[in-house]
């Protein structure tokens, strides 16, 4: 009875971690945002039903989280809304970094965040 327990909050810990980097994911770019929900989704659902259900049902990530393990897609204005964030974080980086490594790395990770957004089924 002992291990399930320990597992079940150790779950708990880590969905929660998870759930932080998703959420600062929303606003560094080079944090994936879905990944981690995703990851937070499965962690509380095998740990706490009322965790999982509150995931599930949040106003902000619910509908995204739900859709995107439902439909494997995402609704065009999340599509846009996630392109417009990413551009307007990755342009504040790229110009307060001079650095000509870090540039070409944001760069890159435009054009590969980019493509995995819009390669996604749109709902």
């Amino acid at each position: 009875m002992e291990d399930k327990n320990l597992k079940k909050y150790i779950f708990i810990i880590l969905g929660s971690l998870f759930l932080i980097l998703g959420i600062i994911g929303i606003f560094l770019p080079v944090l994936p945002t879905t990944p981690f929900l995703l990851l937070t989704s499965f962690f509380y659902l095998k740990s706490s039903k009322k965790l999982h259900n509150w995931l599930i049902n949040h106003k902000v990530f619910g509908e995204y989280i739900y859709n995107y393990i439902t439909y494997k897609g995402v609704k065009k204005k999340d599509k846009i809304k996630s392109l417009i964030l990413l551009y307007l974080t990755l342009s504040i980086s790229f110009y307060l970094v001079d650095i000509i490594h870090v540039r070409i790395f944001l760069i890159l990770v435009a054009i590969g965040v980019t493509i995995h957004i819009l390669k996604l089924k749109t709902l």
